[in-house]
């Protein structure tokens, strides 16, 4: 059975693993020219994900490269002290196992636990996926598939030509990302330092593992701002003036703007849909249901999201008809606990007042002070995301003794010259 997945961040290469692992032949296509080093940001792994990510043999190397953030000091617009936060005791107790990593890292370790049994394609795009399977593609020759699989992220190609456009789903929270990589002037190591203020958060961090530092920005705005998602100077202009004259730190970061290597900047949006199937076609991750970058656990769900669908499909023999429905019934809870789970994210990591402000600020200082079991206990009551992801469970789906993906070698462009042992 030839299934075709669109996306190579994290969703399609754990997909793209546990698909070969049941005996599925796995194309992935990437419109990049290769895996994206983008500068990226830290992202979280929880519980499940650990888990998944340890039953593919890829832990050890996800552990390896994990940022190693373990302070972190506080300035709340307008105060004169900093507060100073252990997160090491604060992560010990919001989640029973918990990874922090950067995601352009990630993404090349799911990818290379798999790469020598999929068929990567980089470079192309999906144009047109017919009802019976046939998918057309900007530069290569039209190929027919038994199922497609959308894990291109928040603007994914394949649910637009499927489902429709973005606007349809997408539903702003109120928030803005930026992320960019500057050089870590600062020598930090394990710390991250934060702006806070009514409305608006800065941070930046660094680590010897990274290649200089990353600067985290994010803000309230009551209304959708006018830009396209691929307009990158309008974005740096939004991103500077929601932050003028925050704190001196932050103007210097801003500085930077027109000379980091890597920048990104998004909407929180959160992906609203009420079914990720249709035919031959389905959504995992982003894709289908983004809870919203940096304040969801996307990057977890995701990997679940990816797991349950291809073991799903193998229980259902190959079955889509049976296997779809199944799929979204695993995951529906989960994603209705993401999404209520962001919403409370953004909210705190963004506080609407000065007040606000001061209660994040002085609330951090105060769990990362206290005893281990009345901290757990107030983490626990106040963090919805640390009782949505310590309560997530999903089906174990071991892979049959006799699955074998074959070995799969790409020589050319998409369909042509491929050899299979």
């Amino acid at each position: 059975m030839r299934i075709l997945i669109s996306g190579a961040s994290v969703a399609g290469p754990v997909l793209a693993y546990w698909l070969t692992r049941h005996g599925f032949s796995v194309t992935v296509v990437e419109r990049a020219p290769a895996l994206r080093k983008t500068g990226g940001h830290a992202v979280d792994l929880f519980l499940p994900a650990v888990h998944i990510s340890e039953k593919m043999g890829v832990l050890p190397r996800v552990e390896e490269r994990a940022t190693g953030a373990n302070r972190m000091v506080v300035h709340r617009e307008g105060a004169r002290r900093p507060v100073r936060v252990d997160l090491s005791r604060i992560f010990g107790v919001t989640s029973d196992r918990h990874v922090e990593i950067m995601r352009d890292d990630l993404s090349e370790i799911y990818h290379d636990a798999a790469r020598d049994d999929v068929e990567y394609v980089f470079g192309d795009s999906i144009t047109a996926i017919s009802p019976d399977g046939e998918v057309r593609f900007e530069n290569a020759a039209p190929r027919r598939f038994d199922l497609v699989v959308g894990a291109d992220g928040l603007h994914s190609n394949v649910r637009r030509l499927v489902f429709g456009e973005e606007s349809r789903f997408g539903a702003f929270i109120g928030a803005y990302l930026g992320v960019l990589t500057l050089p870590d002037v600062s020598g930090l190591d394990g710390e991250i330092l934060i702006h806070v203020g009514a409305g608006r958060t800065a941070g930046m961090y660094g680590s010897r593992r990274l290649d200089g530092a990353r600067a985290l920005f994010l803000f309230r705005s009551e209304h959708e701002l006018d830009y396209h998602h691929r307009d990158v100077p309008r974005q740096k202009e939004v991103l500077r003036d929601a932050f003028k004259g925050m704190h001196a730190d932050v103007d210097r970061w801003l500085d930077g703007l027109d000379r980091t290597p890597a920048f990104y900047f998004d909407s929180i949006t959160q992906l609203r849909m009420d079914t990720w199937t249709r035919g031959r076609v389905t959504l995992v991750g982003d894709a289908g249901y983004s809870p919203g970058p940096a304040v969801g656990g996307s990057t977890s769900l995701a990997v679940v999201g990816a797991y349950v669908l291809a073991g799903e499909l193998a229980r259902a023999g190959g079955d889509h008809e049976r296997a779809f429905p199944a799929y979204e019934r695993a995951m529906a809870e989960h994603v209705r606990g993401s999404h209520a789970a962001a919403l409370s994210a953004a909210k705190t990591l963004i506080p609407a007042s000065r007040l606000g402000a001061l209660g994040l600020a002085q609330g951090a200082r105060l769990i990362s002070a206290l005893p281990a079991g009345p901290r757990r206990a107030l983490l626990r009551l106040a963090t919805k995301s640390a009782r949505l992801y310590n309560s997530m469970t999903v089906d174990d789906y071991p892979p049959p003794p006799t699955a074998s993906a074959g070995r799969i070698r790409l020589m050319g462009d998409l369909g042509n010259g491929l050899e299979v042992e």
